[in-house]
């Protein structure tokens, strides 16, 4: 069985979106300066140029360590929809599990590698099944990331931490108030974030 890893985004406040987030602003009117670091400097989510695209050497670096040896994912329904489903191509190169209270609303083709499921235990379990021995990834929004830690399944937390303060909208930890031992593996900084990859006690 591979490794479980949680990853998200946040500002200097600890808010993981800004405030009016949703199908038009995915991040929050203003949350786009979160995820300046993946695309190495302002953009706009109107016009948002492919992910990775001009990211800078700190960042890849980061991106290389975290997703290495990943074979599945799992997502909340909000970021699958404000990400626009990603017009329908999955960048996680993966099957990506969307955690969702409406699993029999429409559903997505298999083929794009999106399956909607009832509930984080069981997108685990299908997940997992998936990947084999490789990882699987937790990503936004934070509901989900909290699930992941409070069900105590995470070997590793990465949070990158951009330099803004966004002063409200939704945070990482929110009610969660499990306590936890973090051990520092590792730090890339750039001039967009710093990330830091936890390991996660067990």
């Amino acid at each position: 069985m591979g490794h479980v890893l949680a990853t998200i985004t946040t500002s200097v406040d600890g808010y993981v979106t800004a405030p009016d987030d949703g199908p038009e602003a995915g991040l929050g009117v203003g949350g786009e300066r979160l995820h300046n670091w993946v695309f190495g400097g302002p953009w706009s989510q109107d016009s948002a140029p492919e992910p990775g695209t001009g990211m800078d050497p700190a960042s890849e670096a980061y991106m290389a360590q975290i997703t290495a040896d990943l074979g599945a994912g799992i997502c909340g329904r909000g970021m699958y929809e404000s990400s626009g489903h990603w017009g329908g191509r999955n960048p996680f190169g993966g099957p990506l599990f969307v955690l969702t209270h409406r699993p029999d609303d429409e559903r997505p083709d298999p083929s794009t590698g999106f399956f909607f499921v009832d509930g984080f235990d069981e997108a685990l379990v299908l997940a997992r099944e998936a990947a084999g021995d490789r990882g699987v990834s937790v990503n936004g929004g934070a509901d989900v990331i909290r699930q992941a830690l409070r069900a105590g399944v995470v070997d590793t937390l990465a949070i990158s931490t951009a330099p803004v303060v966004l002063g409200a909208g939704k945070r990482l930890f929110d009610g969660f108030d499990d306590d936890l031992d973090l051990t520092i593996e590792a730090v890339h900084t750039s001039p967009w974030a710093t990330h830091v990859i936890y390991r996660v006690p067990r």
